[in-house]
């Protein structure tokens, strides 16, 4: 458990919050000082309760141990034991968990970019599905789901889709969904009734403000040009679709969903921010080692994470061996917390191993 001088720290800190907030300090310091207040209030919250139930318990203990507690008062105490010992460890777990480091994105809105991988015009179907299971999971959750590119495959589905979701905990949920997916189906395009393996490879990067990164206008090479695909009369007539080439990095981002190349340039740089930001995130786990390999939510792209087999109704996320049988309730979106949450209660059991919680 957590010393008790850590856990003694955090509510005088807490303590000393409340204090100073209600000295009517200036508006700004006000601000700053309730930000930290509400940042801290619901694991002190926590604590007070662990504390509350641990006393209950250390009682009951105690009356169990008194020689001269009558039978009918041991019965009693005997069956309010085991509940009390598992309501100590539930709430010792969430302050343990309290006091692990916070991913600073995961209150960010995502970047969500799904691609068609091996497997031809059944991939990009496969993309297609996922996409909608996102979408779908998005609805369920209120969050708002915007498209920024996407690129259609010859039968249906995309080659590739990129879009913006928006709403709470966004990144703190879908992290978890970096990686290539596969599928194992009879496709559509397939008349001889063959099962296949396919694959899309899924990309979620939070989304970064412009206080995270500093771009430099001498550093973007802009080339406009002419959409192609759907968009109306004027497409393929105005200059609209736009690239953009950050120098320094080499990344380079091209939109030409809208037909304005204002927006379809505003587009293409939220995008590029968020990969620089990608990148820089990733440079810095890489550098922490440790911290790289408990990184569930990481963006490695070239890890196999899930499997969806539709014959046998299954889906398979072999980072933790969850199995699933579950399927069209998992791919249309309707179960998709069975799979995710399973993956963030093993991140933070990884975590706490980590930090000797």
């Amino acid at each position: 458990m957590i010393p008790a001088e850590k856990l003694d720290a955090l509510l005088s800190r807490v303590a000393e919050l409340e204090y100073r907030m209600s000295q009517n300090p200036d508006p700004q310091t006000y601000v700053r000082l309730s930000r930290d207040y509400a940042g801290l209030e619901p694991l002190a919250a926590r604590i007070t309760a662990l504390r509350k139930a641990e006393e209950e318990l250390a009682g009951v203990e105690a009356m169990l141990e008194d020689p001269a507690a009558d039978a009918e008062m041991r019965e009693l105490a005997e069956i309010e034991l085991g509940a009390l010992r598992e309501h100590v460890e539930a709430l010792a777990q969430e302050v343990r968990i309290g006091f692990l480091p916070k991913d600073v994105a995961d209150d960010r809105n995502v970047i969500l970019e799904v691609r068609a991988g091996t497997g031809g015009d059944e991939a990009a179907l496969f993309a297609g599905d996922l996409f909608r299971m996102y979408q779908r999971y998005a609805q369920l959750k209120g969050w708002k789901v915007e498209i920024v590119s996407a690129s259609e495959g010859e039968v249906g589905g995309f080659k590739e889709v990129i879009a913006s979701v928006t709403g709470d905990q966004v990144f703190a949920r879908l992290k978890f969904e970096s990686g290539v997916h596969r599928v194992q189906r009879v496709p559509e395009t397939e008349s001889g009734g063959r099962i296949h393996t396919s694959a899309a490879t899924v990309a979620v990067l939070p989304q970064a403000e412009d206080v995270d990164v500093q771009i430099n206008d001498a550093d973007l090479r802009i080339d406009t040009y002419r959409a192609s695909g759907a968009g109306g009369q004027h497409v393929n007539t105005t200059d609209s679709a736009v690239r953009i080439t950050h120098m320094p990095t080499g990344i380079v981002v091209a939109v030409q969903d809208e037909r304005s190349q204002h927006k379809n340039k505003a587009k293409a740089l939220q995008l590029l921010r968020a990969r620089i930001f990608d990148e820089e995130r990733a440079r810095l786990a890489s550098e922490r080692t440790e911290a790289r390999r408990l990184q569930v939510g990481s963006g490695d792209r070239s890890e196999r994470i899930r499997t969806y087999n539709f014959p046998q109704g299954r889906v398979t996320d072999h980072r933790i061996g969850l199995t699933l049988y579950k399927l069209p309730e998992v791919i249309s979106g309707e179960a998709l917390d069975e799979v995710i949450e399973p993956l963030a209660l093993d991140h933070q059991a990884t975590l706490l191993a980590a930090e000797g919680l």
